[in-house]
């Protein structure tokens, strides 16, 4: 019998918060069956095993991300739309580090894997992750940058902010000055002149040859 109230969306947002508290790699059936104060086989009735669990936790915590990157993004281009969307990101993640964690360490299958099993869970994985993609294209076509080179644009700006947050947060950044809060916005005025010559290079070939 399973506890009252107890339900699947129930289930995944306390193992979101579990993870902000313990690390989304400590996050197990066992470890939330006995924080919720049920038994493993409980959980059952509600996910179909751990990987459907961590899943459906990065889908939550995407959708989580999105809403918060769009908030802060209500205005803006150029410049200004990069550091909204870069500082709601890194609020984010220092807010909820397990959240974010999950974000970037759960593998989500591409739904055009003709192998991969679509199950609930991924669907909605898909889904968050698209809303997360489609706001780091906002912030590219701010910039006018050519559709060619969208890909690379995206690539670049989400591998300086996410790698940046990354080794902020695991503490890369506190044995050596100047603080990690004085360099950001040098990181993001460098992203912004990058993005800014992106706009005004030739296309660049959509595939290697």
């Amino acid at each position: 019998m399973g506890r009252p109230g107890l339900n699947r969306s129930a289930v995944i947002a306390a193992a979101a918060d579990l993870a902000d508290e313990l690390g989304f790699d400590a996050v197990t059936i066992s470890v939330l069956a006995r924080h919720l104060g049920v038994r493993s086989p409980t959980l059952y009735s509600h996910i179909s095993g751990a990987t459907d669990l961590r899943t459906a936790v990065t889908a939550y915590v995407l959708d989580e991300l999105a809403d918060a990157t769009s908030t802060a993004m209500a205005a803006g281009e150029g410049r200004d739309l990069l550091v909204a969307y870069a500082d709601a990101i890194r609020d984010f993640a220092r807010r909820s580090p397990g959240r974010y964690d999950a974000t970037t360490r759960q593998r989500v299958p591409p739904a055009s894997d003709p192998t991969a099993e679509i199950t609930d869970s991924v669907a909605a994985a898909v889904t968050a992750g698209r809303r997360n993609a489609d706001l780091a294209l906002t912030v590219i076509r701010s910039y006018g940058i050519a559709e060619t080179n969208e890909t690379y644009a995206v690539r670049l700006m989400s591998s300086l902010i996410h790698g940046y947050i990354t080794l902020e947060i695991a503490g890369t950044f506190a044995h050596s000055d100047p603080p990690s809060e004085t360099t950001w916005p040098e990181v993001l005025e460098d992203l912004d002149r990058s993005l800014t010559q992106t706009a005004s290079d030739r296309p660049r070939p959509t595939q290697v040859r």
